[in-house]
């Protein structure tokens, strides 16, 4: 529903924020990661997730998109909710996260509080599939002035495909077409070789 909320950083602690955009301050719930990221920033953009509860609507902020990209992938996982992904965000960076669940780490998984044995087997065995899919440099958030080839990259690891692989179809759509491809045209010719 949120997508992102760009504006002034109010109030600021390892728990939370209130960002004041268009004259609404919004409480967003953080890790300490996003805290120690966010720096001494006055403004913010701060993507975000909303979980919508029978008591309560709960807006969740991360400071980059590939933060909240592995916070969804956590909370996919049975028995791991909103608050359990928070404190596995703050005990650990999200790279050591991603790295410890595609090596299959469970010491390093167990370490962080509230995962035990059998919910760190569980995010091994739901998550290292897709998160060897995506690749090592999936948290790593897009690039601001994107060239054509990273704008079909991106679009077509959000519809699923694999990076190597994609960027392999790219590397044919650019030999076949040519440089001057628009996004959409290397799009196509990518998804003809996959």
């Amino acid at each position: 529903m949120y997508e992102y909320i760009d504006g002034k950083l109010t109030f600021k602690c390892p728990a939370y924020i209130v960002v004041e955009a268009a004259g609404i301050g919004y409480h967003l719930n953080i890790s300490l990661n996003t805290y120690s990221l966010l720096g001494d920033a006055e403004r913010c953009k701060i993507y975000t997730w909303l979980h919508v509860k029978e008591d309560a609507h709960v807006l969740y902020g991360f400071a980059d998109e590939g933060e909240r990209r592995l916070f969804l992938h956590l909370i996919s996982v049975s028995g791991i909710g909103p608050n359990t992904g928070r404190m596995m965000l703050s005990s650990i960076t999200p790279n050591e996260i991603q790295t410890a669940i595609v090596n299959g780490d469970l010491t390093l998984i167990q370490r962080i509080k509230g995962i035990g044995v059998k919910s760190a087997q569980r995010l091994v065995l739901e998550l290292q599939d897709k998160l060897k899919k995506e690749g090592s440099g999936s948290l790593i958030a897009a690039p601001l002035n994107n060239t054509v080839r990273e704008e079909a990259l991106s679009a077509l690891m959000m519809l699923g495909f694999a990076k190597p692989a994609s960027e392999k179809a790219l590397d044919n759509a650019v030999k076949t077409g040519g440089q001057d491809l628009s996004v959409e045209q290397m799009i196509k010719f990518a998804l003809k070789n996959l």
